[in-house]
């Protein structure tokens, strides 16, 4: 690892910034029938989404690329985003909700935020092929950056930006974007009340493998994960990342009575193991077969609201938010209690209850039907629409109006582009150098103020210096798997 002074990464950061950047290419004005998704690996919600959608138009017929904003970040920002705000959730969950909050009241992110997406404009824009007919966003901050691109004229393919939670952060709507797909009327409604011109309800994208269960199912799936035959089962989810008072869940889920807690901890196999050391007999790290663990449970206990609560309405299993995590997880849960189509237990005195009467009352019953429902209409749901759009036009005119000279012309279908000299290149750098230093400093003062010992500030800023070490927090990202 570099020592603390060390120029390398600087160096790396400079060596990004200035590469040379290839002629752009004028996009084709004939119609295309190529979509590109762009997700973010934060998490596996954001690509869990774009990875259905990917099926969907497939079979459809469309021609479909993916790829993750992280990745267009230079100089591997998109590492340091991801393990800072992991770390974040973890250590300092109390940090990210005074993040979400600020950011939610200012309307959208700030300007560290603004300059860090700027630095991905001219990778999206090279990255996307000559012939797509829309790109389409399933994390905020891709919507931002195609918005942005959308705006100022540099490209002509539509964008769409799907909002795969149900409660709606400022950031999601990002000025510039056609067209906003909500799962149901409440995100819906939220983003238009944040200023969303065109938003369409088309229903939520879930694997179709997310099915209700017969009794048969439901008893092989029980003996597939060894789990007994006829005790009611609360499957506890926190996620890829296993983040959460998920031990504190899991033991008031057993001393209630109401269940026994099946708990899912994604790619933390330290809280698996301390789990089973608790007592609490099944208990999982990975798991690649979440529809069977859905089909053996009577309920999920879910605290972050994304894609499991999704899985969850598809498979006929009724949900309840508990104990949820800072920010994204208490709006969530605020948003699906709104939309009927979950419950959330705000006091533990009403743990039992509340479960009792999803597993065998009358409200679990309501819940299953109404996020049932959620599909019934839905046909192929949000691919529909995206397909629908990427068929009827080719990439649009520039917008009236674009100054040739702008940098937003340089890359407009139809308009040459202007000489472009070394500022934009310079204007790189310090935007990728001011933002390393801004991320740098964040993740410190997070470890500051988290870590006990001057000797462990000091290994947590080394370790946040060490962009050349391939080793991430927990397990290594496990792509087209779902926990």
């Amino acid at each position: 690892m570099p020592h603390l002074g060390s120029t390398v990464h600087l160096r790396a950061l400079a060596a990004a910034a200035l590469r040379p950047r290839p002629a752009p290419v004028s996009r084709c004005a004939t119609p295309a029938e190529r979509v590109v998704i762009v997700s973010a690996s934060i998490g596996a919600g954001h690509d869990g989404a774009a990875r259905e959608l990917e099926r969907r138009l497939t079979a459809a017929g469309v021609t479909v690329e993916r790829y993750d904003l992280l990745d267009l970040l230079p100089a591997r920002l998109g590492r340091t985003v991801r393990d800072g705000y992991h770390r974040m959730l973890v250590r300092a969950p109390w940090i990210y909700q005074r993040v979400y909050s600020s950011t939610e009241r200012a309307g959208g992110g700030g300007p560290l935020a603004r300059a860090l997406l700027r630095t991905a404009e001219n990778r999206m824009l090279e990255a996307l092929p000559d012939d797509t007919g829309a790109v389409v966003s399933t994390y905020p901050g891709a919507s931002r950056v195609l918005g942005r691109l959308r705006l100022g004229g540099r490209l002509g393919a539509p964008v769409f930006t799907y909002l795969t939670d149900f409660s709606v952060h400022p950031l999601w709507v990002a000025e510039g974007v056609d067209v906003h797909l909500a799962a149901h009327a409440v995100p819906a409604a939220q983003a238009r009340a944040l200023g969303a011109r065109d938003v369409r309800v088309g229903g939520p994208v879930a694997d179709p493998r997310f099915c209700p269960a017969d009794a048969e199912r439901r008893r092989a799936a029980r003996a597939r994960f060894g789990l007994p035959a006829d005790t009611p089962l609360a499957l506890l989810v926190a996620g890829s990342w296993g983040v959460g008072p998920v031990r504190q869940v899991a033991l008031e889920l057993r001393d209630c009575g109401a269940a026994a807690p099946v708990v899912v901890c994604g790619r933390n196999e330290a809280l698996a193991e301390q789990l089973r050391a608790d007592g609490i007999e099944h208990a999982y790290g990975w798991v690649d077969d979440m529809p069977g663990l859905m089909h053996a449970a009577d309920v999920l206990v879910q605290n972050a609201g994304g894609l499991t609560s999704l899985e969850a309405f598809a498979a006929g299993l009724p949900v309840a938010s508990y104990r949820c995590i800072p920010g994204h997880g208490l709006t969530n849960a605020a948003a699906l209690d709104e939309a009927g189509v979950a419950a959330w237990i705000r006091d533990p005195d009403q743990l039992k209850g509340v479960l009792g009467d999803l597993i065998d009352g009358p409200r679990g019953l309501l819940q299953r039907e109404a996020g049932r429902a959620l599909f019934a209409a839905a046909g192929a749901g949000p691919a529909d629409e995206i397909a629908r759009a990427c068929r009827a036009t080719g990439p649009l005119p520039a917008p009236l109006g674009l100054d040739r000279s702008s940098p937003s012309a340089a890359n407009t279908p139809g308009i040459a582009p202007a000489p472009r000299g070394p500022r934009p290149a310079v204007r790189r750098l310090a935007a990728s150098v001011a933002v390393a230093c801004a991320v740098w400093a964040g993740a410190v003062g997070t470890a500051v103020a988290t870590t006990g010992s001057g000797s462990g500030v000091i290994h947590a800023i080394g370790h946040t210096l060490d962009l050349d070490d391939d080793a991430h927090l927990g397990s290594p990202q496990q792509p087209d798997h779902h926990s």
